[in-house]
């Protein structure tokens, strides 16, 4: 059986809009491993509603890992929101919200705005060793409207992560096409489930990993569930397509 790992989820407890509770959390864990899934990032928000309190957060985990019952390997994260206090603080430390406190940060964007800064804002990460995994676009309609954006932002390091439940239906019919369009394209690069709940965002992702498979190959499965994820969970690096536009060629680069 594939084993999965999922890079985006908020499967701790009392956080954020997550989990409620610990019988949550470990249900949560239990239809991940269930599913297929050998490792998950816990990612709780970083952002102008929920504290991030990484002492809480390892705290959550080792509480997880002493409770009875099946569970993946868990790691923490962070789902990262770009403002001003969590930038700043992001750079002077920058292990601090990153997976497993290496390489790769998730980034979600506001679904109002994109401020115009963000590209240096970017290059600055880059700079500090940290790559930018920009979580969800396809859900984001102000991103998928400036796809030239997002190329850039790929040719110059950073990289997306698409929801598994998007393929499937769960976020409606624009964030299925969208999806698609990403794929297309040569621009994902992850598929994580960015679960909150058992039963209308589960942690599961053996549906999107069937849909992928039957309509992109298991090679391009295997890449995008578990070869390239798992790259994360110890800072390396794997091989990146370069997106072009308009009529994308496949180009493989080291990245």
């Amino acid at each position: 059986m594939t084993a999965f790992v999922d890079i985006h989820s908020h499967i701790l407890w009392g956080l954020d809009d997550g989990a409620r509770d610990l019988e949550m959390s470990l249900e949560m864990l239990r239809i991940a491993v269930e599913s297929g899934t050998s490792d998950i990032v816990a990612t709780p928000h970083s952002d102008l509603h929920y504290a991030f309190d990484p002492e809480k957060i390892d705290e959550r985990i080792r509480e997880l890992n002493e409770a009875p019952g099946p569970k993946p390997r868990i790691h923490s994260g962070c789902d990262f929101h770009l403002h001003v206090e969590n930038i700043s603080d992001c750079l002077e430390h920058p292990g601090k919200y990153t997976i497993n406190h290496l390489r790769y940060l998730m980034v979600e964007f506001s679904d109002l705005n994109i401020p115009k800064s963000i590209g240096q804002v970017f290059d600055r990460l880059l700079e500090a060793g940290i790559t930018p995994v920009i979580t969800h676009p396809e859900r984001n309609g102000l991103l998928m409207k400036n796809i030239p954006q997002l190329v850039s932002w790929i040719h110059t390091g950073c990289l997306l992560q698409v929801t598994g439940q998007s393929f499937t239906g769960r976020f409606g019919k624009q964030a299925r096409s969208a999806a698609g369009d990403l794929m297309s394209r040569g621009m994902v690069h992850f598929i994580a489930s960015d679960a909150h709940d058992t039963v209308h965002r589960p942690p599961d992702l053996a549906e999107p990993y069937q849909f992928v498979v039957q309509h992109y190959g298991e090679d391009v499965a295997a890449r995008l569930f578990v070869a390239n994820p798992a790259a994360t969970l110890t800072g390396g690096y794997f091989d990146v397509e370069m997106p072009e536009t308009v009529a994308p060629r496949r180009k493989w680069f080291f990245f």
